[in-house]
């Protein structure tokens, strides 16, 4: 096991370094377009929540790929504190990619909440691992911590044999790990960055899925993340809202391929969240007004997001339920 770990760390390790690549591509393309159409401070945002969410302007801050949620300035909201678990996923183990922050760590919170242990699946975000881990050994369960690249098959195979081993079984695969970069023109679009988000948000999921299947019995659930640029398109994220209309269509396809097993196989959608991801993407000061068009106009916190995943785990809550793309994205008609 040494050996594979040692091999997949080297390849997170090229994996970030491409991204950053991909970055500081970017970067200098948005340099010489400054001062260009500047991003609205939005304004009368609502609260809707058990707690006061926190509304533009945001801090205008960019972080560095693939972005670390211990460096951002305004911590998301993750905890849960008005969530009360019932044990809907008592007794049941789990694997969440890209579970080391923002919507990864909220929903391997509340599965631990519920009863679940937790696998906690990561490219080489250790630290931001660590915190997600300590959270959900707090909850009272156990968390695993696999660092690793989903766009290599082995190590979705390794990561899943990992958890096996570990928790003697696998209930619930959540594919969330994704990368994304802006681009104001297709033609700004490599074939290596269209390599990268394709390979990462749709090979993954598809990679850690199969890899899944051998494991995962009737009454098994797979949720993938999609999103609400999958659902409408952004004209700025034009590989990125390619990757998530797949990731809609590859769901809806496998919950029917996989019904017979009785198996369930569902996507949550969000709207603009506050994680890392957004942070180490958009220029800062386009990540001040970050979420301010929504009809909440807000983002999301990745507490907001969490409870549907455990909606979609849960049997005792969604087990008539299957192929659906859940949207979540503050605003209606989304």
């Amino acid at each position: 096991m040494g050996q594979n770990q040692d091999s997949n760390e080297r390849g997170a390790e090229q994996t970030v370094e491409q991204q950053r690549a991909i970055q500081r591509e970017q970067e200098q393309k948005d340099a010489g377009q400054s001062g260009k159409g500047g991003a609205s401070q939005g304004g009368g945002a609502v609260q809707t929540g058990a707690r006061e969410h926190p509304e533009p302007p945001l801090p205008a801050q960019h972080l560095e790929k693939p972005g670390n949620e211990k460096d951002l300035i305004l911590a998301p909201q993750f905890q849960a504190p008005a969530y009360k678990g019932s044990g809907k996923l008592e007794g049941l183990s789990a694997i969440i990619t890209g579970g080391d922050s923002g919507i990864g760590r909220a929903v391997s919170v509340l599965f631990a909440r519920e009863g679940a242990d937790v696998a906690v699946v990561y490219l080489d975000e250790h630290e931001d691992a660590r915190e997600t881990q300590r959270c959900v050994e707090a909850e009272g369960k156990r968390c695993l911590l696999i660092a690793g690249d989903v766009k290599d098959a082995g190590f979705c195979r390794d990561a899943v044999s990992q958890t096996v081993q570990a928790f003697g079984k696998l209930d619930v695969l959540v594919n969330n790990a994704a990368f994304q970069e802006h681009a104001s023109t297709l033609e700004d679009i490599t074939d290596e960055r269209f390599d990268e988000t394709m390979r990462t948000n749709v090979y993954g999921y598809f990679h850690m899925a199969r890899a899944a299947l051998g494991h995962l019995k009737e009454g098994g659930a797979i949720i993938n993340t999609g999103s609400v640029t999958g659902l409408s398109g952004n004209a700025e994220l034009l590989d990125y809202s390619t990757t998530k209309g797949a990731i809609h269509a590859f769901t809806m396809s496998l919950a029917a391929n996989l019904a017979k097993k009785g198996i369930r196989v569902n996507a949550v959608a969000p709207g603009p969240v506050w994680t890392p991801l957004n942070p180490a993407d958009k220029p800062a000061e386009k990540v001040k007004s970050f979420g301010s068009k929504t009809a909440l106009g807000r983002p999301a916190q990745p507490e907001e997001l969490s409870p549907a995943y455990v909606f979609l785990a849960s049997a005792a809550c969604s087990s008539y339920i299957t192929g659906i793309v859940l949207p979540v994205t503050g605003s209606p008609g989304s």
